[in-house]
């Protein structure tokens, strides 16, 4: 059976970002908890060793596959930070191409530093990608 790799666990936020080496990325790291979490409503809590996550949702396949993920997230790695949304909504689509500087993976988005991507396309992606995780996984009781 398939063991989730990535779940949350009770490690410190503020102890991660502390351990980021560059002092810009670790500012950066700041800066983005600040606004995920203003943004998104939920508490920072870490995912695995590396990623920050806001909420949390549970998700099941068509081929059985199920488990649990935060609505969005970043993790300020050392080649670039990676940011976590929703992938797959024309919306998302639509609002990077006012976001500033990045490349883009299938759920990830990567950015240099947060000077690069406009603030505000940044809290309309985070509250974008909660709406649609919420529609397409809602909670079950």
């Amino acid at each position: 059976m398939y063991e989730q790799k990535t779940k949350a666990t009770e490690n410190s936020v503020i102890e991660f970002i502390e351990q980021v080496d560059h002092p810009k990325k670790r500012e950066d790291a700041y800066r983005l908890l600040d606004i995920f979490t203003e943004t998104s409503g939920f508490p920072a809590k870490m995912w695995g060793t590396s990623i920050i996550g806001f909420g949390s949702y549970h998700y099941r396949y068509a081929s059985g596959h199920e488990g649990d993920a935060p609505y969005v997230g970043f993790s300020p790695r050392k080649a670039k930070i990676s940011l976590y949304f929703a992938p797959g909504d024309e919306k998302r689509e639509e609002l990077l191409s006012s976001f500033g500087k990045y490349t883009a993976g299938k759920g990830c988005v990567y950015i240099n530093k947060v000077a690069d991507i406009d603030e505000e396309v940044l809290k309309q992606l985070i509250v974008q990608s909660i709406d649609f995780l919420q529609r397409t996984y809602p909670v079950q009781d």
